[in-house]
């Protein structure tokens, strides 16, 4: 299995490279002069020119490219031009808000998602049915940021339950970051669990018709045997590749959130390093990103053989 792991791993390297190159070159084509953004409105065209050449943005684009791949095989991914701060001590210090904040709403997702599209396929063509699959059409049509903007109005402004935005660390305070943390976590998890619930339903459905379902309640074992030791155990490999999908679009989903709810999260600090175009920082901060989703697919993938015995790797 470490070997599996191993060579998945290694062939991830070239995805990582592409997305590098892919950041590297966009952050070039968006108007704009990170020099002129630090020198101020009031700086004389010399001072501006100064401010390139000791960023190393006069060089050509190879150049400017080499040097980054050269700094990144070090483990060296360069200094943030905004902060003044390194790019990974930087990333390290925001990311994990954003991974708090994505697996309280991962925990929703699972517990919101699994268990409507359970009820809604044991109760097929009922009311609870129709009632489940509109609570999920509902969260797939809805953006999480009108959610977020709705749920501030009522939840905040006018009932006064919440706060407005703002974050709480979980090692500080759990209580005050269960609060602050409530809002933009369900805006998050509620696009999620509506597609995990219709993923789940009809997955159930397909599994609760197969022959050794109808053996397994002939033989007159208990209800809640039948559906979550047989039915939902056998449902779980397609299950857990949408949950691999749900973890990363929960992660770029945050960039929205964390910026509406004043979050200092991962996202909101990319948000900032692209408008002032820190190009350090958005080149490394998204190949880390990336590698932890690279990270999380290939635990996806082992935790399959663990989940279905009929899967191996060679």
């Amino acid at each position: 299995m470490l070997s599996v792991a191993l060579r998945r791993i290694a062939s991830a390297v070239p995805v990582l490279l592409l997305v590098s190159l892919i950041t590297f070159g966009m952050m070039r084509l968006i108007p704009g002069d990170p020099a002129a953004a630090i020198a101020g409105l009031s700086a004389t065209p010399q001072q501006v020119a100064q401010i390139r050449a000791d960023l190393g943005l006069d060089e050509p684009f190879l150049v400017q490219l080499g040097r980054w791949y050269g700094g990144m095989l070090q483990g060296d991914l360069g200094r943030s031009i905004l902060m003044g701060k390194g790019v990974a001590a930087v990333t390290m210090e925001r990311l994990p808000v954003t991974l708090a904040l994505s697996a309280y709403a991962l925990v929703l997702t699972l517990v919101i998602g699994l268990l409507a599209g359970i009820v809604a396929a044991l109760r097929q063509n009922t009311v609870i049915d129709q009632f489940a699959m509109m609570f999920a059409m509902i969260g797939i049509s809805v953006p999480s940021f009108f959610l977020g903007l709705l749920m501030i109005i009522v939840f905040a402004v006018r009932l006064g339950w919440l706060p407005t935005g703002g974050y709480i660390p979980l090692t500080e305070d759990p209580w005050g970051w269960f609060v602050t943390s409530t809002m933009p976590a369900i805006s998050l998890a509620l696009l999620q669990a509506g597609l995990l619930a219709r993923i789940t339903r009809s997955t159930m459905l397909e599994v609760l018709r197969q022959d050794y379902i109808r053996t397994a309640r002939a033989k007159g074992l208990p209800a809640r045997q039948v559906v979550f030791k047989h039915a939902l155990t056998n449902a779980l490999i397609p299950i857990t590749t949408v949950v691999g999908i749900i973890i990363s679009l929960l992660l770029s989903g945050a960039v929205v959130t964390e910026a509406l709810f004043s979050i200092p999260g991962i996202g909101g600090l990319l948000t900032q390093a692209v408008l002032n175009r820190d190009y350090p920082m958005v080149q490394g901060g998204l190949l880390l990103v990336t590698a932890f989703l690279v990270l999380v697919n290939i635990g996806i993938d082992m935790l399959y053989a663990f989940l279905d015995p009929r899967v191996r790797y060679e």
